[in-house]
């Protein structure tokens, strides 16, 4: 099987899918790599690493596309919504994709890769079970948005994190708060805390609070019902409005008293919940800052805009969009290890091993044979669920 890795087309995404590092256990696994000339060149990993661990570089996308039996991918369709339709000309019937695509938010790109009859796996789809940890590229792209969130926190504060005791007198840490407490959120903290920041933190499961005390943080309580607030998967949960509102009364205290605000609650597939209001905004000091890394969702907070910074009563707000791309390096190479791992659990002696009742394999699977088989996915487009086929020995898949 050959195994093609193109260039990413999303603007300004630098990551790259594939790192030269791993080529030679996709070849232990009976497996040939073709790279896009200049693929890693904006990650760090130009094509003279490629070609010393093995891989073939093609000089073009529809040589690589036509050669390929599989193609791994950072943004495919539905998380590269302009460029990634130009992919679906390239594509050919029974080939393999992996990659994110943004399922359940922009399910009707499903629609267009069952089109082209390609089998594709969604990563973001992957069940959080222990055996797929190591090939959890959420909590991986999750780990380094946190850390950069904490970077620009400090780096656009008028204020120093840590404590110092100097000549000129003492200086007092900086108060960061840090609202959800997933990967992200714990990442934020963790940073914030070695930088010597003063580091509170809220989450609506209560069951982080110890994760978030290790890390030498202060878990802030607010007297809200949270039974519910966890799905079976361990991502918080979409609570109702009324819930929402109590939460954003009872944390407005403080907000206006934290130096710098970290925002990270999603909820994959929705809108982002609004968590800090315009009135929020207004009561912190001049100076304080927010780092919204929700903002791709809607953001949490009412005045972000993705993708931009804004100042509103001395109050820096900055809504970034694709923070692991900026850290590319280390990004493709946590990427890379998510998808080698993601394919060594279903490649045998060089063969696709569509195995159905490998619950990583049934979770993932987007798409096959023209038909979109993910059931959310399914759902959400409002497809009636596909009955199960039954295999030689009379089992479901």
């Amino acid at each position: 099987m050959i195994v093609g890795v193109p260039i990413e087309t999303y603007p300004n995404e630098k990551r790259v899918a594939l790192v030269p590092a791993l080529v030679p256990t996709l070849a232990k696994m009976g497996l040939e790599v073709l790279a896009e000339q200049g693929a890693g060149e904006k990650a760090g990993f130009p094509d003279n690493l490629y070609k010393e661990q093995g891989a073939r570089i093609v000089p073009n996308r529809s040589e690589l596309f036509s050669s390929a039996d599989a193609l791994v991918q950072v943004r495919g369709l539905g998380t590269n919504p302009n460029a990634g339709h130009t992919d679906l000309e390239l594509f050919r019937s029974g080939q393999l994709i992996l990659g994110q695509f943004n399922p359940l938010g922009a399910p009707k790109a499903a629609l267009a890769l069952a089109g082209k009859g390609v089998t594709s796996f969604a990563l973001e789809l992957l069940p959080r079970i222990s055996r797929a940890q190591s090939m959890d590229v959420l909590s991986s792209m999750a780990t380094i948005a946190g850390y950069k969130a904490a970077l620009m926190a400090a780096g656009n504060l008028k204020k120093m994190f840590p404590l110092m005791i100097t000549a000129a007198g003492t200086i007092t840490p900086s108060k960061v708060f840090v609202i959800g407490a997933g990967v992200a959120g714990l990442q934020a903290i963790a940073t914030s805390r070695r930088l010597g920041a003063s580091v509170q933190a809220y989450d609506v499961r209560p069951a982080v609070k110890e994760q978030v005390q290790s890390l030498g943080a202060k878990f802030v309580e607010l007297e809200l019902e949270t039974k519910g607030s966890e799905t079976s998967g361990g991502y918080a949960k979409a609570m109702d409005e009324e819930f929402y509102r109590k939460q954003r009364e009872l944390m407005s205290r403080v907000v206006a008293e934290s130096d710098a605000v970290i925002s990270t609650a999603a909820v994959p597939g929705k809108k982002a919940p609004i968590l800090v209001t315009e009135d929020m905004v207004k009561s912190m000091r001049p100076g304080s800052v927010i780092i919204d890394l929700a903002a791709e969702g809607g953001g949490n907070c009412e005045l972000t805009r993705a993708g931009e910074t804004v100042e509103i009563n001395g109050v820096t707000i900055i809504g970034p969009i694709n923070l692991p791309s900026t850290i590319p390096y280390h990004a493709s190479q946590m990427y890379a290890r998510n998808l080698t791992s993601f394919l060594q659990n279903m490649i045998k002696d060089g063969k696709l091993n569509l195995n159905m009742q490998d619950e990583i394999i049934r979770e993932t699977l987007l798409t096959h044979e023209g038909e979109v088989v993910n059931s959310q996915v399914r759902e959400l487009l409002g497809l009636p669920l596909l009955s199960p086929k039954i295999d030689e020995k009379g089992n479901g898949s």
